[in-house]
């Protein structure tokens, strides 16, 4: 089976950012591999001006939301590293074994890798030119540089999402999100 893996831009985050950007990056690219029945959510982002759509099912939310705080807590404990939150859709396929019965295996069709490189912003030390003025005016200048972003790997989501589709395996079920999926952080 083929597998295809679509690596994300990087993005460089505030500790603070990482929900607001993970949610919205998870759920979009969960939103574009849902093939079941879903009850489109509209949600806004609380740190920019983009609107994601969330696939409206509670038990995906509440495992992302999970998957975040894991990865939230490592870069806690790790500051000012690189790292990647990876999104695999598989397949379960039974395998005849020997004399123990069936061997059952996962066959992943698609990765998702989300580059984040996570570190403190802080402002620059004091200076007669660091005036609060100035140190809201950088925090502003690198948001929307963030926003800018985010949009491009939202971008880069869709257009993948639309152009790899022939190694989809074929849907088995009407669940919300059809396939058996893993989200991994570093540990």
């Amino acid at each position: 089976m083929n597998c295809e893996t679509c690596q994300l831009k990087e993005l460089e985050l505030d500790p603070a950012e990482i929900r607001d950007v993970l949610r919205c990056v998870l759920h979009t690219i969960f939103f574009h591999r849902a093939l079941g029945l879903v009850r489109p959510k509209d949600v806004d982002c609380e740190l920019f001006e983009i609107t994601y759509v969330q696939c409206g099912d509670a038990e995906l939310v509440k495992k992302i939301d999970e998957k975040i705080e894991q990865f939230v807590a490592w870069s806690e404990k790790h500051p000012n590293r690189k790292s990647q939150v990876c999104l695999s859709f598989y397949e379960v396929k039974s395998k005849q074994s020997s004399w123990f019965g069936i061997k059952v295996e996962r066959q992943h069709w698609e990765h998702w890798i989300v580059n984040v490189n996570v570190h403190p912003i802080h402002p620059p030390k004091s200076s007669f030119l660091n005036t609060r003025e100035k140190v809201l005016e950088e925090t502003s200048t690198r948001r929307s540089a963030l926003e800018t972003s985010v949009r491009e790997v939202l971008f880069q989501i869709i257009k993948f999402a639309n152009e790899k589709q022939e190694h989809i395996p074929p849907i088995t079920n009407s669940e919300v999100v059809s396939f058996p999926y893993e989200i991994t952080t570093p540990r």
